[in-house]
């Protein structure tokens, strides 16, 4: 029933590293990528049309954010998102269980699965694994994320073994959803849980993989632990996941944090992280970031990067664009998301580039040492 066809390119002789190309509905992605995170259909403070001319081909959108506004009425009359946000390319949806997650005391799991409160008008919802399949079914989703038990990294063995036995039930039930969908289009990707237990984690890994998945994502990563423990995991994690599918780490846009990602074999990450550095005045480079807040850029008459082909850096000194984040113009967010989004991307090329031709470990620890002044 998958439409979605993986192939690895090249793989770094010192690690697992590897590039490769996956083939969607909406048009072909080099991988390794980061995905721009497109919450409500739309990237915040930058054009559709600037993430295709970047180069973007595959962004997020979020089930839970969509199912609530703006509904399943007006997804199923335009057809799905792709016609009613007149984006062209690739589309990811999470399911929405990280959300819900959040929602903390409004939201309650149960086997049948999780009944939540709207954060827009306190009405009452539940979200099944069969729910969450039809409606990103109805949004149109290329890939899918199956509704899964996000926890935090602080809980007990007993509380993480009974949430990776639901996600596990769940993962089962949503297959069989899919596979009831005669015109069910998408890739419908598993996710790893086991919290931050060894065996729990094994487990998991395991049997997402062995299940009838196109793709399999890790969960559970990146949810307030200490960037240590994040990088033991993830290497664990990755360990006893099938390498014959695409890997996804779900929330993760830093530099290290992407390298590290990379270094294990992932293909694809996706993080809020640029877009919000951005519009809170901070950005990529080279040398770390940049804080263009600071009154040490009001006379600046330098690009943020010299290297850079965003319009930021092809048109404005650091001296104007410290005034548009002083003033709160909405012209500066959308230059600094500009320049991220830029600065990420030709990242990945960077990275890719070196798998080729492996070199990606000495590249990693090049890029590290300088990015943090090491």
């Amino acid at each position: 029933m998958s439409n979605l066809k993986f192939t690895v390119l090249r793989t770094d002789p010192s690690c697992k590293a590897r590039t490769g190309i996956l083939e969607l509905p909406h048009g072909p992605v080099e991988t390794p990528i980061f995905m721009p995170v497109g919450t409500n259909a739309t990237v915040k403070a930058i054009y559709h049309e600037k993430l295709k001319e970047i180069g973007y081909n595959l962004i997020l959108a979020n089930t839970y954010h969509l199912y609530l506004r703006p509904g399943m009425e007006v997804m199923k009359d335009f057809g799905g998102i792709h016609n009613f946000s007149s984006w062209n390319g690739n589309v990811l949806t999470d399911s929405g269980g990280f959300q819900v997650f959040s929602l903390s005391g409004l939201r309650k799991i149960d086997e049948k699965g999780v009944t939540f409160q709207s954060h827009i008008d306190g009405s009452r919802h539940i979200f099944t694994p069969e729910k969450v399949v039809d409606v990103e079914h109805i949004i149109g989703s290329d890939i899918a994320m199956c509704l899964d038990v996000c926890t935090p990294p602080d809980i007990d063995y007993r509380a993480a073994k009974e949430a990776w036995r639901i996600t596990k039930n769940w993962a089962e039930r949503s297959i069989k959803e899919r596979n009831s969908i005669e015109d069910f289009r998408g890739n419908l990707f598993g996710i790893v849980q086991g919290n931050f237990y060894e065996d729990l984690r094994r487990e998991s890994a395991e049997t997402i993989s062995s299940m009838d998945f196109p793709g399999i994502a890790i969960g559970g990563l990146s949810v307030g632990e200490e960037k240590s423990k994040f990088n033991d995991f993830l290497a664990f994690t990755a360990s006893y996941i099938t390498m014959e599918k695409p890997r996804y780490v779900m929330g993760i846009g830093s530099p290290d944090y992407i390298f590290e990602a990379v270094e294990n074999g992932i293909d694809l990450f996706d993080c809020v992280l640029a877009t919000r550095m951005a519009r809170n005045g901070t950005v990529f480079t080279d040398d770390g970031p940049l804080v263009l807040k600071k009154a040490i850029h009001k006379m600046d008459h330098r690009p943020l990067d010299e290297n850079c082909t965003c319009t930021a850096c092809r048109r404005y000194s650091r001296a104007y664009l410290h005034h548009l984040v002083k003033c709160n113009e909405m012209y500066g967010g959308m230059l600094l998301t500009e320049h991220n989004l830029t600065y990420l991307y030709n990242l990945l090329k960077r990275i890719r580039k070196s798998i080729e031709e492996g070199t990606f470990l000495s590249f990693k620890r090049e890029y590290i040492a300088r990015y943090y002044g090491k």
